[in-house]
Order: structure tokens, then C-alpha cells, then sequence
């Protein structure tokens, strides 16, 4: 067990080491560049906008999820139809704090749009983040370290077509967003596959007093994050909004963030 821990350690970090460097320097840098401050800005103050109330999506579930799993792995069967079930509950609840927000801060119905698929894109990361959960939890250490790359190398592929190919010219923030949620979606799809394909049943239902259980359990967990959140993201958010020259200024924030 301790072998098969440190070579899948070993695998996260090297995979990580080829991977997220050229996605910082390489795609995150060259979409600054190209779109400009203000685009950019804007992107940069919305992304942290929508993760300020990330907490709604998973609430602790995914640390209990992975616990309970590592002890326990013929629940993963009756855990993942609850689990799937609250999850995507959560991810209206989110959704609709975030849009409400939204309207109250005053953005245009552009940054809403945009603010809508950066919002989605944390939606399906959570998600990705749960069904990893399991992963791990039934100790498949390798394949939870290749899961925690391929959204990363999706992207890398998509944003290099678009930047360095013939739609260079046309790139637009938005079409950086729209490579993201591909990503997602497909490594979300491929980990909902591995897991599913470990379970003996998969019938998606709400336990209304299993999940309040759960709640009750993590709620200070939650607190803290969600104050955390606030304290790591809302000052590129303030940024945007109260300067007049805001978008720009957010922007040249993010290149030094």
C-alpha cells in the first residue's frame, strides 16, 4: 500500500510538473496578451466572482465522500445515487445565489452571459472533484492522478488550435471560457464512466435525512471556506466595480496575480 501510494504520488507530481506550467505561461499568458487588459479583466473578476460562493457546491461532501468510501467501499453504490442526486441541487442553489448576486453587484447582460459559463465551469470542476473522490477512495491512486490532469491537457489542446491556429485572430474571451466547459464536460463524462462501472447499481434518489446528516456534519467546514473565499477573491471583483478604468485595472491585477 505505502509503494503503491508514493509511485502514485511520484505520477501527480510529474504529470502536474509537464502540465501546469506551459498551461500558465504557455495558454493563460497568451490569452492576457492577446485579449487585452480590459477582456480580460473582466474575465478575471468574473472567475473569481463565481468561485466566491463555490462552497454551495459541495459543502464538504466530497472530503466526507472520500472518508467514508476509503472505509467503506461497498457503499459506493448506495453514496454515489444520493450524492449525484444533492449535487446537482446544489448546483441550482448555486446558480441562483450567484445570478441573484449578480444582479445586485449590476452587471451587463454580456458579463452575465459570460459570468453564467465561468459559474457552469465550477459547477462541472465540483463535480470532477466528487467523482475523484471516489476514486481515490477505493485507492485507485493513478487513475485519480491522471483524472487531475486531463482537463488541464484538454484545454492546452483546444486553447493551442485557437491561439496559434487559424481562428487567431477572431479569439475572443468568451471562446476561452467555451474551451474550458469542453474540457470539463469531457473529463467529468470519462470520470462518471470509471465510477459507475465500480458500482453494482446506480439509481439516482434524494435521502433527505442521509443528506441533512451529512450537512449538520460539515456546516462549520462550509463557513470557513466560504469566509476564505472571500478573503482570497473579492478584491478583483471590488477592483472591477469601483474604478472607473476597472475592467483595465482587474487586468493588469491578474497579470500579477
Amino acid at each position: 500500500m505505502k509503494r503503491k501510494f508514493t509511485t502514485s504520488l511520484i505520477l501527480l507530481l510529474t504529470l502536474n510538473l509537464l502540465v501546469k506550467p506551459f498551461w500558465i505561461f504557455g495558454i493563460d499568458r497568451t490569452v492576457q496578451n492577446l485579449v487585452g487588459a480590459s477582456d480580460y479583466g473582466v474575465y478575471f473578476a468574473l472567475f473569481n466572482f463565481s468561485i466566491l460562493f463555490n462552497i454551495l457546491l459541495d459543502f464538504g461532501l466530497t472530503n466526507f465522500n472520500n472518508r467514508e468510501i476509503s472505509r467503506h467501499a461497498n457503499l459506493l453504490s448506495r453514496y454515489l445515487s444520493n450524492m449525484v442526486t444533492v449535487k446537482f441541487l446544489m448546483g441550482v442553489v448555486y446558480a441562483l445565489v450567484s445570478v441573484v448576486f449578480a444582479l445586485v453587484v449590476g452587471y451587463s447582460k454580456v458579463q452575465l452571459l459570460l459570468l453564467g459559463v465561468l459559474a457552469f465551469n465550477q459547477f462541472l470542476s465540483s463535480f470532477i472533484l466528487y467523482l475523484r473522490s471516489n476514486i481515490s477512495g477505493l485507492q485507485l491512486f493513478k487513475t485519480d492522478s491522471i483524472l487531475s490532469v486531463i482537463d488541464r491537457v484538454l484545454m492546452i489542446g483546444l486553447c493551442s488550435f485557437l491561439l496559434w491556429g487559424p481562428f487567431r485572430e477572431r479569439f475572443t474571451i468568451q471562446w476561452f471560457a467555451y474551451a474550458q466547459t469542453i474540457a470539463y464536460m469531457v473529463t467529468a463524462l470519462f470520470a462518471f464512466v470509471l465510477v459507475v462501472r465500480r458500482t453494482k447499481f446506480f439509481k439516482p434518489r434524494f435521502d433527505r435525512a442521509f443528506i441533512v446528516s451529512i450537512v449538520r456534519q460539515s456546516y462549520p467546514f462550509a463557513i470557513l471556506v466560504l469566509l476564505m473565499s472571500f478573503y482570497y477573491r473579492v478584491d478583483s471583483v471590488m477592483l472591477e466595480r469601483m474604478l472607473p478604468d476597472g475592467a483595465v485595472q482587474s487586468g493588469i491585477y491578474a497579470q500579477a496575480f
